[in-house]
């Protein structure tokens, strides 16, 4: 007997915006989440909260020229769609939607929510190929003020409303085992409800389970997430053209980003696509108070770092900080080495460093003006210099000698020759003589700085890194940090879920990573940077709207 209009499965922000619109449109809405109550709101909490927006008001005050058709040729090239007749049909009508989404309604939508901005908008992911390829032509990473916790929060209030007023019934500790069918259509999930748990945010909790459950509704929708933590799943599908698997990597997610329900809706009849396209970091450090298991931090790089492989050798153009994720990981992967190293100063790590994550940013996260004041004073952010102090992954010395010395000891592999990294320094400071070089990476710093927000508080002054006065030289060990599933189920535009021909599963629905944003992976192969908060978003609030309209 169904008590229910709608099923949801997965509590986090794709979840949160389907359920809101559901209520909001008068379904009863029954919201199933295998973590405890701690957990609400999913990994996006744990974000720093960038979202993809085009010509917003934070991007004029700055200065930034942006348009629809600069982001959608910036879309196109970065996405690199070559399944467009199957695969991508879909996920290009994505796109192209969410594209318009961000132009459009996106920051009129979330500013009625609450959300609001941190002025000086970002620049990531920055391509360094031509005006076609991959890459944001102008900053559009625009930081929540609140970080994740920020953005979770409107929603959460939403949803705890319609809890409240009897809309939403919220259970935590169920999780889904399978989805239920009768005469065809997709009706139900039965599952295991797991032991009470107390465990902190992010922390792993048991999967003991201590009873059975049944439920039935007219339709259900699968919010479950990606498999960002499925270190084996993510192995199986690793693409062939990026080599073997790393032997080691690091976890940007918590423990419960398993994946599971991928399978779980493809036994019911769903289609996976593009399962070869994931979203993984090069700039991963182990984190010194990790709360889940193998808890890995994201350095959000400025461009001045010089960056090499695990052997000491410079990584070729345009494999600089916050270019080309994709492109650099592919060049780490070719060494047949998991990890590789930035060289820098104390002036840079205190201007270009930034660690991804709420928790890594207190003044954000805390809406504390006076805290993130402090920014501009001497020294690198508190968290950054924790890190230098306390994280394995850094090593300070005094002269370039001592500092390779350290990187050897670090990792017991003596990979790294005195002399060659020391000629690769001296000969990149030597181009520090002129405001003019062949470096394509220091004309890139140049370049930066003709950006008032890169200049403000995101890049430092160009200076040559033996110069004692920039002081000490730092190095870090780089390691892969997993994250993000760019491909899975394949939904229309309207979140329904599709089968092998094409179909729509009756009754099946699909919102956020578990359905690759969107289609089954509006991304391609690349992304913008800030689009997969707002994929959540849009993806939860497209298919949470159009079912609410197919129940009326």
């Amino acid at each position: 007997m169904a008590n229910h209009d709608v099923i949801v499965i997965g509590a986090g922000l794709a979840g949160l915006a389907a359920t809101k619109e559901l209520a909001d449109s008068g379904k009863k809405v029954l919201l199933l989440d295998q973590e405890p109550e701690a957990a609400f709101g999913g990994q996006a909490w744990w974000s720093f909260g960038g979202l993809f927006l085009i010509d917003s008001r934070e991007q004029r005050r700055m200065g930034i020229k942006d348009s629809i058709e600069l982001a959608w040729q910036d879309w196109l090239g970065t996405a690199a769609f070559d399944r467009e007749d199957d695969e991508d049909y879909w996920s290009r009508k994505w796109a192209e939607a969410y594209v318009n989404f961000a132009a459009g309604e996106k920051r009129e939508w979330l500013g009625k929510m609450g959300v609001k901005f941190f002025p000086v908008v970002g620049w990531a992911e920055r391509g360094g190929y031509d005006a076609g390829g991959h890459g944001n032509s102008v900053p559009r990473f625009h930081i929540t003020w609140g970080t994740g916790p920020g953005l979770v929060k409107p929603f959460e209030r939403s949803v705890r409303k319609h809890i409240k007023n009897g809309q939403v019934d919220y259970r935590s500790r169920h999780r889904v085992d399978g989805l239920l069918m009768t005469n065809g259509v997709i009706n139900g999930v039965q599952g295991s409800v797991l032991v009470p748990s107390t465990v902190e945010r992010g922390v792993k909790s048991s999967r003991e389970a201590v009873n059975q459950f049944e439920h039935y509704a007219q339709a259900v929708m699968v919010a479950s997430g990606g498999i960002g933590a499925n270190f084996e799943l993510i192995r199986k599908n690793w693409p062939s053209w990026l080599g073997t698997p790393p032997e080691e990597m690091i976890s940007g997610v918590p423990a419960h980003v398993d994946g599971r329900m991928l399978s779980i809706t493809e036994q019911a009849g769903g289609r996976i696509v593009n399962r070869d396209r994931m979203w993984h970091y090069t700039e991963g450090i182990k984190n010194w108070r990790p709360v889940w298991p193998e808890h890995g931090i994201r350095i959000l790089p400025g461009p001045s770092s010089l960056w090499f492989n695990a052997e000491g050798n410079r990584l070729p153009a345009p494999n600089f900080p916050g270019f080309d994720t994709l492109g650099t990981l592919k060049t780490i992967q070719k060494t047949g080495y998991s990890y590789s190293w930035f060289i820098l100063t104390q002036s840079i790590i205190e201007r270009e460093f930034a660690l991804s994550g709420s928790e890594q940013n207190p003044d954000l996260t805390e809406q504390n003006i006076k805290k993130l004041l402090s920014r501009i004073l001497p020294g690198a952010p508190e968290p950054v210099e924790a890190f230098k102090r306390y994280g394995e992954d850094f090593v300070v010395a005094d002269n370039i000698e001592n500092l390779v010395v350290g990187m050897n000891k670090l990792t017991g592999e003596k990979l790294l020759d005195i002399d060659h990294v020391k000629k690769q320094v001296l000969a990149r400071d030597r181009a520090m003589d002129n405001k003019f070089t062949k470096d394509l990476q220091i004309t890139a710093m140049h370049g930066a700085r003709t950006y008032r927000g890169d200049k403000l508080i995101r890049v430092a002054a160009p200076h040559k890194l033996l110069d004692r006065k920039h002081g000490p030289l730092i190095a870090v060990r780089l390691h892969i940090l997993s994250r993000k599933t760019l491909g899975g189920l394949q939904t229309d535009l309207s979140g329904r879920v599709l089968n092998e021909q094409g179909a729509p599963v009756p009754g099946l629905f699909a919102a956020g990573e578990v359905s690759g944003f969107g289609g089954g992976g509006l991304h391609g192969y690349r992304s913008l940077e800030g689009t997969f908060l707002g994929g959540c978003l849009f993806s939860g609030r497209q298919a949470g709207r159009a079912l609410g309209e197919a129940l009326q």
